[in-house]
């Protein structure tokens, strides 16, 4: 069994010193020790296209004084280097730049054990391509992608604690096109989280995603364009939670809060969203949410996570904060300090970011629409944080007319402001559900793993753009 601190070029006690040494005049500061490995396979057609094994390695080692941050990294993980990057945390004004040390020989890693081989992730694709093609003529390409890994994290904090944490993660995408009287469709999924590669191999799952890619590949063939306008919208459960996630939870993320960006920015304690709205961020592994992408035990700068209330019945009543935004806020942490890697410094980031059940029902919702649209998933979007404003695809849609489902429609598109819809929420459902998919969220070039989810919600008015 593969141990992290392994890496490390002398003994755990020795190490710990060098931090404490180097972190000695510091606010606050850790050694982040990181051991990455990842595999990946993917089919196209019955016929293997790509195949991947990385591996990688490093520490950063990081000092915050005040509001200035100094950082210094390397894939080198030897005396030499750490001591070196204790020179420069010492001896350097802090400029907030990294500083990249360069390596001066290579480590040799032992890979952790491996629960499926290649041959039977190799057999098991084959196996999906085969069961999506016996179950629809119409079926003309599959494409089928299988990635885990794990990241082995240690960290050193500025008070000599140690922390460990071993992150699995693996992802299962499938992607179907299918043909009928010449017109082509797409439907796909995407599924996984901090699980075991074998949880996803399990027939009963895999069968139900491909079974949920092909109906959305068919239903493409009956969607009809949408006629674009002003009106009601009711959003499914599940992902739909990404409109939240982007277009209100990175504007409480701590860091653009504490620097005016934020649309939310010195609004505490102010009713941001209609009344019933509670919006709350956990990434915490105990709280029923471990399996979701965003679930951490604690984040990249040792703290807990927990879950962090954001807006409780409409009121903004709280952040998400790393240690130096927390602190220069008079917060605290609220274990949302995460980074990409070991070569970056950690930022105020979302885990699992959700809004709770109500006591509506979607017949209800349905039945209040004269004429609108029921969007059941969202398909890629953008949004503008400072101002809120967003545009989303939607994957999955239908037309409602006098409370009846009427029929699937294509490329509508959501177009709003993402402080004002939180204002347009007339109704929230009982049906609160996570996303199982596999969330990336990016901000200032990093990208980490999130997870989303909601009830069904309904929309006064949204604008919707369409093809009609």
């Amino acid at each position: 069994m593969f141990s992290i601190e392994s890496l490390l070029p002398s003994s755990l006690e020795k190490v710990s010193r060098l931090v404490g040494d180097a972190l000695r005049a510091a606010d606050d500061g850790e050694l982040f020790l990181e051991h990455k490995t990842s595999e990946s396979v993917g089919l196209r057609d019955g016929v293997i296209r790509s195949a991947a094994a990385n591996q990688s390695q490093g520490f950063g080692l990081r000092a915050v004084c005040g509001e200035s941050t100094f950082y210094a990294h390397s894939d080198d993980i030897s005396e030499s280097q750490l001591a070196q990057a204790k020179s420069f945390v010492q001896s350097f004004a802090l400029s907030g730049k990294p500083v990249a040390l360069p390596p001066t020989r290579l480590v040799s890693l032992s890979v952790p054990g491996k629960a499926v081989s290649f041959q039977e992730q190799v057999a098991f694709l084959q196996a999906v391509d085969a069961y999506i093609r016996s179950l629809d003529a119409r079926v003309i390409q599959v494409s089928a992608f299988l990635r885990h890994g794990i990241q082995d994290v240690l960290i050193l904090r500025k008070e000599a604690s140690c922390l460990k944490e071993n992150r699995f993660r693996a992802i299962l995408q499938i992607k179907i096109t299918v043909e009928d009287g010449g017109r082509r469709e797409h439907g796909a999924v995407s599924v996984g989280g901090r699980q075991d590669l074998a949880a996803l191999l399990e027939p009963s799952f895999w069968q139900a995603q491909s079974r949920e890619a092909l109906r959305l590949a068919c239903l493409g063939l009956e969607a009809i364009p949408v006629q674009a306008g002003v009106m009601p919208v009711i959003l499914g459960q599940g992902s739909p939670g990404v409109l939240l996630h982007e277009a209100v939870g990175h504007g409480l993320e701590a860091d653009f809060n504490r620097k005016g960006q934020s649309i939310y920015a010195g609004q505490m304690g102010q009713r941001i969203a209609s009344p019933g709205v509670t919006v709350i961020d956990d990434g915490s592994r105990g709280s029923g949410l471990s399996h979701l992408h965003g679930a951490l035990a604690m984040d990249d700068e040792g703290t807990a996570t927990q879950a962090t209330t954001l807006i409780e019945d409409g009121i903004l009543v709280g952040h998400m904060c790393d240690s130096l935004n927390g602190r220069l806020m008079g917060k605290g942490s609220t274990g949302n300090g995460r980074r990409q890697s070991y070569a970056h410094m950690p930022m105020p980031r979302m885990t699992n970011t959700y809004m709770q059940a109500g006591p509506g029902t979607l017949e209800e919702m349905l039945a209040s629409v004269k004429r609108g649209i029921y969007a059941v998933s969202f398909d890629g979007g953008q949004v503008d944080i400072v101002s809120g404003n967003f545009v989303f695809g939607t994957r999955e849609a239908y037309l409602v007319e006098s409370g009846k489902i009427v029929a699937p429609i294509k490329e509508a598109t959501l177009i709003g402001n993402g402080p004002e819809v939180m204002q347009k929420i007339q109704m929230i459902g009982q049906d609160l559900a996570m996303d199982t998919g596999v969330g990336m969220c990016g901000k200032n070039g990093q990208s980490v793993p999130v997870g989303i989810g909601q009830p069904s919600l309904l929309i006064s008015e949204l604008t919707v753009g369409g093809a009609g």
